[in-house]
């Protein structure tokens, strides 16, 4: 059984750095930005979705551990209304056991408290893995965005 606590104070710079080299490279390798551009869109963003770290109001980064242990992060906030969800990460080595499904689950519960119905989110194109995860805990796409490189 999964559990969700807030990030704490010591651990939010490595998670802040890695957050920004992963958005950072899903930047550049699946929306194509120049790097430089990717790092720019990543500090505009940030600064405006956390502009006071883990204090931003009505903006949540949990933990998600399994026995005490930290097997990923789950980052949330509250945009137009409702609950969005910026980012779930489950550590590498600690993929295909059940922690995204279970964290997912956590996370609906979460909102609820938070007194919310719905939650949105965005996905890479070519992440199948999440997208089949998300379909199956039953999440509907809502929209598809495509390009094609001439």
């Amino acid at each position: 059984m999964i559990a969700l606590r807030p990030l704490r104070e010591d651990e939010y710079d490595a998670w802040d750095a890695a957050h920004r080299a992963e958005y950072g490279r899903g930047l550049v390798e699946h929306v194509g930005l120049p790097r430089e551009h990717a790092e720019a869109k990543v500090e505009r963003d940030l600064a405006h979705v956390l502009p006071e770290g883990l204090a931003t109001a009505n903006t949540w980064i949990w933990a998600v551990e399994d026995d005490r242990r930290v097997v990923g992060t789950v980052f949330v906030g509250i945009r137009d209304g409702g609950a969005w969800l910026y980012d779930i990460t489950i550590a590498e080595s600690e993929r295909g056991k059940g922690y995204g499904r279970a964290a997912m689950t956590a996370l609906e519960n979460e909102v609820r408290t938070l007194g919310h119905d719905m939650i949105g989110l965005n996905v890479w194109g070519g992440n199948d893995v999440a997208r089949g995860l998300y379909r199956s805990l039953g999440w509907a796409e809502e929209s598809l965005h495509m390009r094609k490189k001439l």
